[in-house]
């Protein structure tokens, strides 16, 4: 009896969040930008572009600005990452090219990828 309570307590838990978490909706600030980085790794090289990446998550993730930052791997094995990144402001991602561990990134990623696209995007709604 105490696990069939325990495992709807569980599944309560679970749609309560996923509720709150489809009502949430952040209006960015009017000169924020969001930026979608779509990234490929050479033959051979996933393991290594993929640790490059996630060493950029935690510092950039503290900078000042810096509104959201994730890693995402594509699903389908084909070695691409896409990088999700939202920022206060433009001025705030250009001093983030200025930091250490962008330049030491910048600095490595050409060895490692095959292509590399960025679009900057601002929020309509």
């Amino acid at each position: 009896m105490a696990k069939r309570k325990a495992k709807k307590a569980s599944r309560k838990s679970r749609g309560s969040r996923r509720a709150s978490a489809a009502n949430h909706h952040v209006k960015l600030p009017k000169s924020g930008v969001t930026i979608v980085v779509l990234l490929r790794a050479r033959a051979g090289h996933e393991p290594f572009l993929e640790a490059e990446l996630r060493a950029l998550v935690p510092p950039t993730r503290k900078e000042e600005g810096c509104l959201q930052y994730d890693l995402h791997r594509a699903a389908d094995g084909t070695g691409a990452f896409l990088l999700h990144e939202v920022w206060e402001s433009r001025e705030h991602h250009t001093a983030h090219t200025k930091t250490d561990h962008f330049l030491r990134w910048n600095a490595r990623k050409d060895a490692l990828l095959a292509s590399r696209d960025a679009t900057f995007w601002t929020q309509v709604v």
